[in-house]
């Protein structure tokens, strides 16, 4: 027997749609909620029965032809265009309001350096929310099974007191496999009945820094360039889900199961400190800037004279690293001044005067390509802006390799300035192979500066030498001179910068801040106080 008209025109509808793209569950289903409907209005009544007394049982052939309808529907988007995306969870606003909304829009192509969504947190209920309490999830595919790292461009509330952490699911689909978890320190406040977050600036990006596709990203909608409710962004207030969809899944870093946000809120960053794991995409990045940062690009010297350049600046991916990139300074040199690269980043502002401040960073012995021989500086000091300034103080570290200026290496040089123009500092040098990761740290307290590397003291000034004003903080890679020609490079990494204004703090304490900031996901802290004027 011939299919009913109404099931061959289904058909054939699917089949012209396949061929257009493919058919998601939700339009399929659509269709098949049509033609049974059609199915039920035209089939006729048995003989000799009115259409209104419905209570008999349906005849058989209208059985017989609902199936042959869901085998059709199922030959019509079959054979691979039948596209299943991962099941939502609806959220609590559907079915009633929600004590949160959140509204998104992007400031980025689906495809780029990175992602940046914008997100936004309204206080819907009649009571105030502390915004440690809530929790945002923006769901998006990991291209390649690549790393990825994320942070904070903007945002009213400070990025000091932004949380972010990047979560993989399980079961989810390739559309949601992973998760930006955005959380809130206690120092972040709270939002009144109807109040608003403001405007939360992020980045999102893989650590290889090729460009990642945003176009299959749950979360991710092209067409939202101004601010407008989202339910692709889940909200969560006190561990319960109280906004948008979420994708089905299990949370595979957790192992609790589906989606449960149940870690406990980072505590406010502590007064007086400064903290940076170097997650940026690259120097031109504006959370770079924000932060506080700057690549030289200047004229000077030390070392090759007006060679200082950005390209020599990147955040490259690094498996023992707190956050799984480092900040690396790289000098290239074919030999020729005109062929030289120097890398120098340093902070905008004099943010050190007294304290404790640390680095974790790597000292390279040999070059990562080219010939060796190089009178190669790799150092960490800070500076007063002003180099002709009266009361100028400068410390610092610099490892020479194979040593510089006469002086034979490897050569570790710990050095407090009074005048640089007249030569007026105080010195020791170290003669040690140091390649590989170290904790570098300068204590300036109590009239005294003490320079120890991995929790040793190596060496302390007195308080002639002691900081009279407040300094710059530098990372800078440089050639002391060119001894021959060819080319080569060198590369000199950063793990994370910590400072303590004013205090002492043993090495041992300060990893343990590292790690508590790792732990809960912060990135960046400032609160390091500035002079007005």
């Amino acid at each position: 027997m011939a299919d009913p008209p109404e099931q061959l025109t289904i058909a054939s509808q699917l089949r012209r749609r396949r061929k257009s793209g493919p058919i998601t569950a939700l339009s399929a289903a659509s269709e098949l909620w049509r033609a049974v409907v059609t199915m039920a209005l035209n089939m006729p009544p048995r003989q000799g029965a009115s259409v209104s007394h419905s209570s008999r049982k349906p005849r058989r052939r209208g059985w017989n032809s609902l199936k042959v309808l869901l085998l059709v529907v199922a030959l019509a988007v079959g054979g691979g265009a039948f596209v299943l995306y991962p099941k939502w969870r609806s959220g609590p606003a559907a079915h009633g309001s929600a004590d949160l909304t959140v509204r998104y829009r992007t400031d980025a192509p689906a495809t780029g350096a990175a992602a940046k969504p914008w997100l936004e947190v309204i206080n819907n209920s009649k009571k105030t929310v502390a915004l440690s309490d809530v929790a945002l999830r923006y769901y998006f595919s990991a291209d390649d099974a690549s790393a990825y790292g994320s942070n904070c461009v903007q945002t009213a509330l400070g990025c000091s007191n932004i949380t972010a952490k990047i979560g993989m699911l399980t079961g989810s689909g390739p559309a949601s496999s992973h998760y930006l978890q955005i959380g809130f320190t206690a120092a972040a406040g709270s939002l009144e009945p109807g109040k608003t977050s403001q405007g939360i600036g992020l980045q999102l990006f893989r650590l290889d820094h090729k460009e990642l596709d945003q176009s299959n990203d749950l979360s991710f909608d092209a067409k939202s360039t101004h601010y407008a409710p989202t339910k692709r962004v889940a909200a969560y207030l006190g561990g319960k889900h109280v906004w948008g969809d979420e994708p089905s899944g299990s949370d595979a870093a957790a192992g609790q199961g589906p989606l449960s946000v149940t870690a406990p809120a980072a505590a406010a960053p502590p007064a007086g400190v400064m903290f940076d794991d170097f997650s940026y995409t690259g120097p031109d990045d504006p959370a770079l800037a924000s932060n506080g940062w700057q690549v030289r690009t200047g004229q000077g010297g030390p070392g090759i004279k007006d060679t200082w350049s950005t390209a020599g600046i990147s955040f490259p991916a690094e498996g023992t690293a707190k956050a799984g990139q480092s900040l690396q300074l790289q000098v290239t040199s074919d030999g020729t001044a005109k062929g030289t690269q120097q890398s120098e980043l340093q902070t905008t502002k004099p943010y050190f005067f007294t304290g404790t401040l640390a680095a974790r960073v790597y000292f390279s012995d040999k070059p990562t390509s080219g010939r060796n021989g190089d009178h190669i500086n790799e150092s960490f000091f800070v500076i007063s802006p002003d180099h002709t300034s009266a009361q100028y103080s400068e410390l610092d570290y610099e490892y020479m390799p194979n040593g510089g200026w006469g002086a034979p290496g490897p050569r570790l040089d710990t050095t407090s300035w009074r005048n640089s123009t007249k030569n007026d500092r105080v010195t020791k040098a170290r003669t040690e192979k140091l390649e590989g990761w170290h904790v570098l740290m300068i204590t300036a307290v109590n009239g005294s500066v003490t320079y120890s590397m991995d929790g040793r003291e190596l060496f302390t000034s007195d308080s002639k030498y002691f900081p009279r004003e407040r300094t710059n903080i530098h990372f800078s890679a440089w050639l002391v001179d060119l001894p021959f020609q060819g080319p080569r490079t060198w590369d000199m990494r950063v793990d994370w910068l910590y400072y303590q204004a004013e205090k002492a703090v043993p090495t041992a304490e300060v990893e343990k801040a590292v790690k508590g900031f790792s732990t809960n996901g912060t990135a960046y802290v400032n609160t390091v106080p500035l002079p007005t004027s």
